[in-house]
C-alpha cells in the first residue's frame, strides 16, 4: 500500500470516528435534556426515563433540534408550564457541552 493510500485509509478512519463521536454526543445530549424536560413535567425515576428515552428514540420522528425543542414546548404548554423555546434551547446548549465533556 502505497504511502497515499495509507493517508487516505487514515482519514477514513478519523471521519468514521468523528461521525460515531457526533452521534454520541447528539444522543447523550438529548437524553439529558428529556431528563431535565422530564423534571420540569415533574416526572420521577422510570417515568422520567421513559420519557428520556422517547425524545432520544429514532423512532419518535424527532429528527432535528427545531423538532426535539417544538416537541417539549407542547409538552411543556399541555401541563401548562411555560412554552418558550428560549429557555429549552439554552438547556439544549447547555446539555451538548455536557454530553461533549462526559464523552470527550
Amino acid at each position: 500500500m502505497s504511502g497515499f493510500d495509507e493517508r487516505e485509509k487514515g482519514f477514513e478512519r478519523k471521519f468514521e470516528n468523528d461521525q460515531e463521536l457526533q452521534f454520541k454526543v447528539k444522543a447523550r445530549r438529548n437524553h439529558l435534556l428529556g431528563l431535565w424536560a422530564a423534571g420540569k413535567l415533574g416526572l420521577t425515576g422510570d417515568a422520567a426515563e421513559a420519557y428520556a428515552v422517547k425524545i432520544v428514540d429514532p423512532s419518535s420522528h424527532l429528527h432535528g433540534d427545531a423538532e426535539t425543542v417544538t416537541k417539549i414546548a407542547a409538552d411543556f404548554k399541555a401541563k401548562s408550564l411555560s412554552a418558550d423555546e428560549g429557555p429549552i434551547r439554552l438547556e439544549l446548549e447547555r446539555c451538548a457541552a455536557e454530553a461533549r465533556k462526559q464523552l470527550g
